[in-house]
């Protein structure tokens, strides 16, 4: 017993004297680490290169000091860095979850999708070539060279190993030397997918190899895929989560940052314990969704300061993993012979020609069928020369040796090869990139930028000599010293104003693009200030945010075309709006519209806010940079974007004045606040209050604020109670009859464009406008309808197609009443009944007098009861009838008569017998009617026609008289389209007008309008 206590107390000592150890090695690397990089400024070298040297050398130095006979001192010291307290799935846990997450979270992301297809291809499929031809190329020396544990899923999967590649190196030397920012997002895109695609691989292949399973090559696709796509899945859905979390610590940017951090490491761990799919894809996933989300949940100071937590983290990490895999090296090629230095020269060999083949081969083919933009040879070049491997293969070479079910053979196989052809990466790609770069002249800048550079360095440095001018004066310092100072300046702006023709020799479209893209990245930057004032919510910045960035992206593709369609783009109504409609209109569930609809209002607000800055930022600063002619071209873009915004913002507000005029106000009181916030800022920065009193003014603030940032809720104004008893056709009926008419009608809420009827559909349902207007557009003309009108019942009542199209020219509040109901209303009110005729009648009387004798579809009303009264000879007043001839006749017969005409002439009631179809109006308006036609104003067209008729319709009419007109005839407007209102009214033509019409063909189409009360 007690030499069981021995035995622990021992082990508690080893363990106390190692934690010191551990600590002091740590703080070794640390300082080591932050001397490099000074270092490699000053030789011109990336870190990268220096690290893995640095580190090999303290390996070397760890093994002499541990197994020299000189001295034993160093032994303890040496032990913690020849056998390190991490494996290699430690490190694979504790640092690839921060490099692959920061990766993403810097990343461009809407950049980055212009280059999907290369970045894909470079990534995925470049990832399967490489361990193809690594994989072929070493197994038959492998057999050659009797190695007999080394079979070909050996020789694989060391090709997927070290067909991963490290991007820290280069974007290094990219950024060092100026290169093109599309090479660095191409290269960082390959290695963050890339990584992600070969490590899928490997874990297949070191499986099949250690036993635990065979798969064939279908089953080993899906299972890749399963666990690609698997690994989108999770880290999307764990993304999402953490972006929604964060608002809960809006002003806590420590926590927002420490739950950045739990997110790359839980769902790693989540992914590649429970979930069993690929934990680096699922990393990457989670960053890039963060990436997208994040900023519009946070204030933008918070997210700067996140940003800046994370890349301290990455160079920790990045630094570490490569100290760490870089001391391992000396044990790893330890031994290295002659074959292995033949089989090091065959991986390097077939590593470049699978990358050439991919580059020069694969790429173009993306081009030809316009799958991405082009890649010139010159960036095709550094590509393929930039290939360096680094922290990631040597991590994956130290996991092989480690695992205890493979051979020895295997595993010293793996590892030399794989850190022997890190080292040559680091030491030839990573010193030759940089010359290279050069050489082929991708660190200097293109036309275009360079004639912006100097135009814009003449004139910052003009004004910067007027600042300095200003300043000497204030500061009262001497003339001649002033004198010294500002002559360095003004001979710099003359040398850059000498060159400011290189600006000007710029094609006219270029310069347009080059001002549009400002444009749009300047309307980001707006953006993010209005969130950082807090005039815009979180829920509207994500979208601003996304739309700016698919502005910029279009306006690089497409110049101004592509501008142009990206503004207009949010003016339209998206699916999600139309899914709010099909919830109002289906299950009459109206509060998802509303919701959209006060979300259109806040974003057209601050749309038309943001075009107004824009306006200011292109005559201030665009217009001095690049001329008045491309400023006014921008500025002519940039009114057609004003224009287009109001008259959708106008359309809101004369549906809801009220709610535009409260949502403006509080736009107003959320920059009044922001505008106090800031004046007690600087006073406390100027030291005029105190802390305390500072804090106090600051909890008003934000009392003042909180009351301002809750949104005023939208009423539709779709109830059915109301739009009924409003409705100039119900407004005189009883309540009983309102009533029923109530459990009849759906309100229908219509947008501005939407087509309500199509033109040859069947008929379902009627019409009823009760705010908002429309337009009937037929074959020869077009009607606008208003508050009281109706549309789509003729093709209720007869069974026909519609004949036109009718779209909402605004946002329109309608009734809908579905076809049994609209007969079955009709049938019960007779009120209604007869002012429908009268609206049908009408509206036939005007087809023909736009010359529409003939219709492919004649449309009708069926009053069976009036037609009954006729047969059973009850005395008719009188009346105007339309009689439907026979089916296969497509004139129509007008007739107009009185009591007499009934009694005293056989030939007419002959006709109305023989008739298909007869109307009755009633010789006295209703009430109804009445109402209908007060809704009639002067100055439109079509009064003019009745003006002149104005004789014929007091005479009295002529018997049997197929010209008269009726006596009560007043103002209507209908369409051939299903479509009848009360507007002003006009006869029907007269055999000479009609001899006198112009021809079909040579017949234009008219627009009749009215306004509406």
């Amino acid at each position: 017993m007690d030499g069981q206590f021995e035995i622990a107390a021992i082990a508690v000592h080893h363990n106390d004297m190692e934690t010191p150890l551990i600590t002091g090695a740590f703080a070794l690397l640390l300082i080591t680490i932050s001397l490099l990089q000074p270092l490699a400024r000053r030789l011109g070298l990336a870190p990268s290169v220096l690290l893995a040297t640095v580190g090999t050398m303290i390996g070397i130095l760890a093994i002499y000091l541990r197994y020299t006979a000189e001295t034993n001192a160093f032994n303890a010291i040496a032990d913690v860095f020849i056998n390190p307290p991490l494996d290699s799935e430690m490190i694979l846990y504790i640092f690839l979850p921060i490099l692959l997450f920061q990766t993403a979270l810097t990343l461009e992301v809407r950049r980055i999708v212009e280059d999907i297809a290369p970045i894909l291809l470079m990534a995925v499929v470049a990832v399967f070539v490489a361990t193809a031809f690594i994989g072929f190329a070493l197994y038959p020396l492998a057999t050659l060279f009797s190695l007999t544990d080394i079979t070909l899923i050996a020789c694989l999967l060391l090709g997927s190993i070290v067909a991963t590649t490290d991007p820290v190196a280069v974007v290094a030397i990219f950024r060092d030397i100026g290169a093109p920012a599309r090479l660095g997002r191409i290269v960082e895109g390959e290695s963050l997918l890339n990584d992600a695609a070969a490590i899928v691989i490997f874990v297949i292949l070191l499986h099949m190899l250690a036993g635990h399973e065979t798969m064939t090559v279908g089953e080993a696709a899906i299972a890749f895929c399963r666990s690609f796509a698997g690994g989108i899945i999770v880290g999307a859905l764990l993304g999402r989560i953490a972006v929604s979390l964060l608002p809960i610590m809006r002003d806590i940017p420590l926590a927002q940052v420490t739950l950045s951090l739990a997110l790359p490491y839980g769902t790693y761990v989540l992914s590649d314990q429970f979930v069993d799919v690929s934990a680096v894809v699922a990393v990457v996933c989670a960053g890039t969704v963060f990436n997208l989300y994040g900023p519009a949940r946070i204030q933008p100071a918070s997210w700067q300061f996140l940003h800046a937590v994370w890349e301290q983290i990455s160079f920790w990490a990045a630094s570490l993993i490569f100290l760490l895999s870089a001391i391992l090296i000396p044990r790893f090629v330890e031994g290295f012979t002659p074959v292995d230095i033949l089989l090091l020269f065959v991986v390097i060999v077939a590593a470049l020609a699978a990358r050439a083949v991919v580059i020069f081969g694969l790429l173009p083919v993306l081009s030809v069928f316009r799958m991405g933009q082009a890649v010139n040879d010159r960036y095709k070049t550094v590509i393929l020369w930039g290939g360096m491997r680094g922290a990631v293969t040597l991590t994956l070479a130290l996991s092989v040796s480690e695992h205890a079910m493979l051979s020895d053979e295997v595993s010293v196989f793996v590892t030399k090869l794989a850190t022997g052809f890190v080292l040559f990466t680091l030491l030839v790609y990573g010193t030759s990139l940089k010359p290279l770069i050069r050489l082929l002249g991708l660190d200097k800048l293109n036309a275009r930028d360079e004639a912006l550079r100097t135009q814009f360095l003449a004139l910052a440095l003009s004004d910067v000599r007027h600042e300095l001018e200003t300043a000497a004066r204030n500061y009262h310092i001497a003339p001649r010293v002033t004198d010294d100072v500002l002559k360095d300046y003004e001979s710099r702006a003359e040398a850059a104003a000498a060159e400011t023709n290189k600006l000007e020799e710029l094609k006219d479209w270029d310069r347009v693009r080059i001002g549009l893209i400002a444009l749009a990245d300047r309307e980001q930057q707006l953006v993010l200030e209005h969130f950082h004032e807090k005039t815009i919510s979180g829920r509207s910045v994500s979208r601003f945010l996304a739309l700016t960035g698919r502005t910029g992206d279009l306006t690089r593709s497409d110049g101004r075309s592509g501008y142009n369609q990206a503004a207009r783009q949010p003016l339209k109504f998206g699916l999600g709006f139309r899914l709010a409609q099909t919830l109002q209109r289906r299950l009459r569930i109206a509060r998802p519209l509303a919701i959209r609809l006060a979300d259109r209002f806040e974003f057209l607000l601050v749309y038309r806010i943001l075009a107004d800055e824009l306006v200011d930022f292109n005559n201030k600063r665009i217009r001095p940079l690049l001329g008045d002619r491309v400023a006014d071209i921008l500025q002519d873009t940039l009114a057609i974007r004003q224009d287009e915004t109001l008259a959708a913002i106008d359309a809101l507000r004369l549906q809801y004045p009220d709610y535009a005029d409260a949502l403006e106000g509080q736009f107003l009181r959320k920059a009044g606040v922001r505008l106090e916030e800031t004046a007690y800022d600087e006073a406390k920065e100027q030291m005029l209050i105190g802390t305390e009193l500072h804090r106090d003014l600051l909890r008003d603030v934000e009392r003042t604020r909180k009351a301002c940032h809750t949104r005023p809720k939208l009423d539709l104004g779709l109830k059915t109670r109301e739009l009924v008893s409003a409705h100039p056709l119900f407004a005189d009926l009883t309540r009983k009859q309102q009533k029923a008419i109530r459990r009849m009608m759906r309100p229908q809420f219509a947008t501005p464009g939407e087509k309500l009827i199509r033109k040859g559909d069947r008929g379902d349902a009627a019409y009823f406008i009760a705010s908002g207007a429309v337009e009937v557009r037929a074959p020869s003309h077009n009607i606008r309808l208003g508050r009281g009108d109706v549309f789509g019942e003729i093709a209720l009542m007869t069974g026909g197609r519609r004949s036109a199209d009718v779209v909402a020219l605004g946002y329109c509040q309608l009734l809908n009443l579905r076809a049994q109901d609209f007969k079955a209303l009709l049938a019960e009110n007779e009120d209604l009944r007869n002012h429908v005729a009268m609206l049908t009648k009408r509206r036939q009387l005007m087809n023909l007098d736009d010359g529409e004798t003939e219709m492919e579809d004649p449309v009708f009303p069926i009053f069976t009861e009036i037609r009954t009264s006729n047969q059973t000879g009850e005395e008719l007043s009188p009346e105007t009838i339309l009689a439907e001839p026979d089916a296969g006749e497509t004139e129509t017969e007008i007739l107009t008569f009185d009591e007499a005409d009934a009694q005293n002439d056989p030939s007419l009631m002959e006709k109305l017998s023989a008739a298909d179809t007869v109307t009755a109006t009633p010789e006295e308006p209703s009430q109804l009617e009445k109402d209908k036609d007060s809704h009639a104003e002067e100055g439109e067209e079509v009064q003019e026609v009745a003006k002149s008729d104005a004789g014929s319709a007091d005479a009295e009419p002529e018997k049997g008289g197929a010209e008269g007109t009726q006596p009560h005839s007043k103002g209507f407007e209908a369409s051939a389209a299903d479509a009848s209102t009360p507007n002003q009214g006009k006869s029907e033509p007269t055999e000479e007008a009609t001899a006198t019409s112009e021809p079909e063909e040579t017949r234009k189409p008219k627009t009749k309008t009215r306004e509406t009360a």
